[in-house]
């Protein structure tokens, strides 16, 4: 309120200076140009009454000269510019002001996830939880985005997250979780805070450096979130291999089974529908066994999973062809040369390098700036840095780049050059996915989508996500356990985290399995999950 004060000061200040200035100016030209005399009180009130054009005319009896006439023009047209100027200057700002409510500063939720902070992950994050149905509140020291947020119906209050009574204001003792997501430094001090305010909370940070991770887990972060580390091991252990090569690496009969991942177009008849009301791959002799749906891989989705524009399908089946889906397939590292160009070395793009090394995959570093590790120094949406890249050569390209643009670009430059390449990318804003596939792009992962949902695997129970980088596996056993059993008897899902994807029988490769489907003594079957689900099933099964 101190700022409207002295604009209403400096307002009124500068209204007195305009009347009383033409109150001697309108004194000297009635004297000079109408030998009329009247007082300095007497001239104020005319100009007043002339400039506020409430009434005036007692002296019209000395507007005579065209003098005095155009200073009486001038002092009415000052008055109309000084209401035009001050109205939307000063009165309105004023009642807006006055009307709008100030954000609130205390909440009395319980068992709730306190936000600190708010980003296009957060939102993703909140999505989660509301499908969860766990409460939760943003806490921010923006009056603006709070204003903004509980517009939106978004349960918000204003307050500073590094005071300890901001979360004794917003009932820290009876929460589930606080979430610090502000920034590297100042994430410590809200964990701290949090800690004083309930020492049995669970608090999950977010490092976007993971040289600053041992510090947050030194101020008290159960949990920690590091969105490009995670991105950068995912983007590298796909560009080692996909799911659709693991699968097949598992399949030890003799079989013409076909396994292809494909990229789900925005013009495709997939697009927008569930998969249990097409039919098109039962007519085509193909399962759908699994499949990336927003930002998450999903093993046999159920007949109520929507397919999305940019899903990739995981499908196996005996099918010859798949055009007339208007579904891209996407590229096999089967016969590739053991080499990927990785294209920046920042934090995500060491990640990358680090998990390629760990898989024994060569590896060449383009970069802007020559630094430590960098093999290539150029940009890398010129032409020639990528040739001198050898892009033409390797069996993928990463592109861990801080611009979307420049990404949505060099996939654009790049499909021009190597055409056969995958090109697979990370991406900071979720609405340029579609940009980044629509430009050639075959695998991309959206860093706030990708950091929301680790944020969310960490605050709602069994919430599992599935990223490139995380312990999926195909693994092949008997199940003597289950012998005579229907998959609806044994509701493997359920109890081990785990699905059967597949069963061989014979010289034949079974993957249409729905819940009559009587495991035989002789099947062997192939089963999908993290490594702790498999270990699960395994013992479960035997």
């Amino acid at each position: 309120m101190d700022d409207w004060h002295r604009r209403i000061a400096l307002a009124l200040l500068t209204a007195a200076a305009i009347v009383v200035g033409y109150a001697f100016v309108y004194q000297w030209a009635l004297y000079t140009f109408e030998n009329a005399q009247i007082s300095l009180f007497e001239s104020v009130q005319t100009v007043i009454e002339v400039l506020t054009t409430a009434g005036f005319g007692g002296d019209t009896d000395h507007w005579n000269s065209p003098q005095i006439n155009l200073l009486v023009v001038a002092m009415n047209l000052t008055g109309v510019l000084l209401v035009f100027l001050a109205l939307p200057l000063f009165a309105v700002p004023m009642f807006r002001q006055a009307l709008e409510t100030e954000p609130p500063t205390t909440s009395t939720l319980s068992n709730h996830v306190i936000i600190c902070g708010h980003s296009a992950r957060d939102e993703v994050l909140s999505a989660e939880l509301e499908d969860a149905g766990i409460p939760y509140l943003y806490v921010d020291s923006d009056r603006e985005l709070v204003r903004e947020l509980r517009e939106r119906g978004t349960e918000a209050i204003h307050g500073d997250t590094e005071l300890v009574e901001t979360f004794e204001a917003v009932n820290a003792s009876e929460a589930r979780a606080v979430v610090a997501d502000i920034d590297d430094e100042i994430n410590p001090t809200v964990i701290l805070s949090a800690r004083r305010a309930n020492p049995e909370i669970q608090i999950v940070s977010v490092a976007r450096d993971t040289s600053v991770a041992p510090y947050h887990r030194l101020a008290g972060a159960d949990e920690l979130v590091e969105g490009p580390q995670v991105l950068g091991e995912g983007l590298g252990m796909r560009a080692v291999t996909s799911f659709a090569e693991k699968f097949r690496a598992y399949v030890d009969v003799e079989t013409d089974l076909r396994v292809t991942e494909l990229l789900v177009e925005e013009n495709s008849m997939l697009t927008g529908k569930t998969l249990g009301e097409t039919t098109v791959f039962d007519d085509l002799n193909a399962t759908v066994i699994g499949g990336w749906f927003d930002g998450k891989f999903v093993v046999s989705p159920g007949p109520e999973t929507t397919v999305g524009e940019n899903t990739i399908l995981l499908v196996a089946g005996h099918y010859e062809d798949l055009s007339e889906l208007t579904a891209r397939p996407l590229p096999t590292h089967r016969d590739d040369p053991e080499r990927v160009v990785v294209c920046g070395h920042g934090v995500v793009g060491r990640a990358v390098c680090d998990t390629l090394e760990t898989e024994g995959i060569d590896y060449d570093v383009v970069d802007l700036e020559n630094h430590d590790g960098t093999d290539i120094v150029g940009d890398v949406t010129d032409p020639r840095t990528l040739r001198r890249a050898d892009v033409e050569n390797a069996r993928a390209v990463v592109l861990a780049l801080d611009r979307d643009t420049t990404t949505i670009f060099a996939t654009l430059v790049l499909q021009q050059l190597a055409p056969d390449v995958e090109i697979i990318a990370r991406v900071h804003e979720h609405d340029n996915v579609w940009k980044l596939y629509n430009a050639g792009a075959d695998f991309v992962l959206s860093m706030s989508v990708l950091t929301g949902k680790l944020l969310a695997s960490h605050l709602i129970e069994d919430k599992e996500i599935l990223t490139p980088q995380a312990e999926f596996e195909f693994v092949r056993t008997k199940a003597p356990a289950l012998d005579g059993q229907t998959l609806a008897d044994v509701d493997v899902r359920s109890r081990t985290n785990c699905t059967i994807v597949a069963v061989e029988r014979g010289d034949d490769l079974l993957t249409d399995l729905g819940g009559s489907f009587e495991i035989r003594p002789e099947d062997v079957l192939i089963v999908s999950g993290t490594a702790d689900a498999t270990e699960s099933f395994i013992e479960f099964a035997h």
